[in-house]
Formats: C-alpha cells, sequence, structure tokens
C-alpha cells in the first residue's frame, strides 16, 4: 500500500486518522469512539448499535478487502483478495491500545478533545515527520513527537470559524507543516517515549 501507510500502520498514527474520521463522519465524541488492536486483521470494523448487537466487516487479513467494499458502496464487487476460509482454526482476539507505546494514537483524541484545527495538525505534522522518516532525517520514534511538539503550540492557530473554513484549514494545514519542518533537527536527540 506505499511506504506513507505502511509507517502510519507501524506507528498507530492511521489509527489515529480513522479515529478523527470516524469522529466526523458520525458526529461522534472522542469518548465514543474505542480502538481495539486486533491482531488477526480479519475484522476490519466494527460498529455497536443502541440495542447493543454489534455488525462487523470481516475479510481476509488483506486491505483490498475493505477499498474494495468501499469503492464498490452500495454494490459489491470483485475483489482481488482471497476469500476468508472459516473451515481453518482461527482464534478472534482483541486487546487495548498501548497508548505509551503508540503515542500518534493518544494524540487524535487529544486533538479531536481540543478542536480549533488540532486535527488538521495532526494530519499535517503527521505528513511532515513521515516523509522526514522516509528521507532518513529522522528516527521513526520522532513522528508522534512531531506532532504532540506542534499541538502544544495550537493556540497560536486560533479557532477556525464556519465562515471560510476551507481558506482557515488549508492556512492552518501549511502553518502546522512549516512548524513541524521547522521541529525536525531537534527530534532525533529527544527522548522518544511520548
Amino acid at each position: 500500500m506505499g511506504q506513507k501507510i505502511t509507517i502510519d500502520s507501524a506507528s498507530m498514527m492511521n489509527k489515529g486518522l480513522e479515529v478523527i474520521e470516524a469522529s466526523y463522519l458520525f458526529a461522534l465524541t472522542p469518548d465514543e469512539i474505542d480502538v481495539l488492536v486486533h491482531p488477526q486483521s480479519i475484522i476490519h470494523g466494527m460498529v455497536e448499535f443502541s440495542d447493543c448487537s454489534v455488525v462487523a466487516q470481516l475479510g481476509a487479513p488483506d486491505m483490498r478487502t475493505p477499498i474494495a467494499h468501499c469503492l464498490g458502496w452500495p454494490d459489491r464487487i470483485v475483489g482481488p483478495a482471497a476469500k476468508l476460509d472459516f473451515g481453518q482454526d482461527r482464534q478472534l482476539t482483541f486487546e487495548a491500545p498501548d497508548f505509551g507505546r503508540f503515542p500518534g494514537l493518544r494524540l487524535a483524541y487529544d486533538a479531536l478533545r481540543t478542536g480549533r484545527g488540532a486535527t488538521t495538525v495532526y494530519n499535517a505534522a503527521n505528513e511532515v515527520a513521515v516523509a522526514a522518516f522516509i528521507g532518513g532525517k529522522i528516527r521513526f520514534g520522532a513522528i508522534a513527537r512531531a506532532g504532540r511538539s506542534d499541538d502544544e503550540r495550537l493556540g497560536t492557530f486560533g479557532p477556525i470559524s464556519q465562515s471560510g473554513v476551507r481558506g482557515r484549514c488549508i492556512a492552518v494545514d501549511h502553518r502546522a507543516r512549516n512548524k513541524a519542518a521547522t521541529l525536525l533537527p531537534q527530534l532525533p536527540q529527544t527522548n522518544l517515549r511520548a
């Protein structure tokens, strides 16, 4: 799926982005969104309804399955992923994420709670940091540090008003990228644990 997505998956920044997406798409507060680590990668998403029933989207551990589901919606398309074989001895296990090991996920929740363009800053800082990691300028653990350092300076961005939202979002994104880029030289020497 490419270097960027692979790195985002390894750092769990992609899960942070998915938390942000779920919040905006379904009008959920951060406290209404739970992340579970599912090592088998068979369940690609679950939704719990008000009656406490849960609907899950399952498929082979291959991202082409949920992508084909989204591309074909509301119809189903034939995709290249292997068929999920329920005849195999399979276990489905889940565990809570380790926010100490993956601070970028915690930052996504913090950005949602902060508002004021913080989710735009989260995304922009992550993109700059991942590009720096790919370029060999920072270590892997510094990726989330770029987002945290930028997030701590959010007060300078001010709120994003409803009028001119697009222009304000672009301006916040641009300033966040510039700030993240200026922080990169400091990151290799920092303590990489959040």
